[in-house]
């Protein structure tokens, strides 16, 4: 009775030591989108008082409006060499922009308010969209 009871209490301990909990987490990952923006892509509007450039982009639809984030990157103004995240304020000009389903308008506006008109950039600018999916939470 020992033996049988020693043998079917070794093969309860192998079988519960060979159990392995395996927790699998499946993640979206983000998406990074890069877009050069020539200076005639600037349509400016409202007299003078704003520069818009618009980016068409697809893959921004309602799932993105709805639920995930949106991160957007310029080429610094001053240094090409280098990022900056919108919305940011350089030299006298705002820069913001307006996600929409289809795209984004990057927009330059005065960053004061006064009578002073936004600069329009006179140089091939890079835009770098980065979209982090979420999981919604009613």
């Amino acid at each position: 009775m020992k033996k049988l009871l020693f043998l079917i209490l070794c093969t309860t301990t192998l079988g519960l030591v060979s159990c392995k909990k395996d927790t699998i987490i499946q993640e979206t990952p983000n998406r990074t989108y890069v877009y050069t923006i020539q200076p005639g892509s600037w349509i400016t509007s409202n007299n003078g008082e704003m520069h818009t450039a618009t980016l068409d982009i697809p893959e921004v639809d309602g799932i993105t409006l709805d639920d995930e984030g949106v991160l957007v990157y310029l080429d610094h103004p001053a240094m090409s060499s280098s990022q900056i995240q919108v919305p940011f304020t350089w030299n006298g000009n705002a820069y913001s922009y307006e996600l929409y389903n289809g795209g984004i308008h990057i927009n330059i506006q005065s960053s004061d308010n006064q009578d002073l008109l936004p600069v329009k950039p006179t140089q091939a600018m890079k835009a770098k969209i980065v979209v982090i999916p979420s999981q919604f939470q009613p």
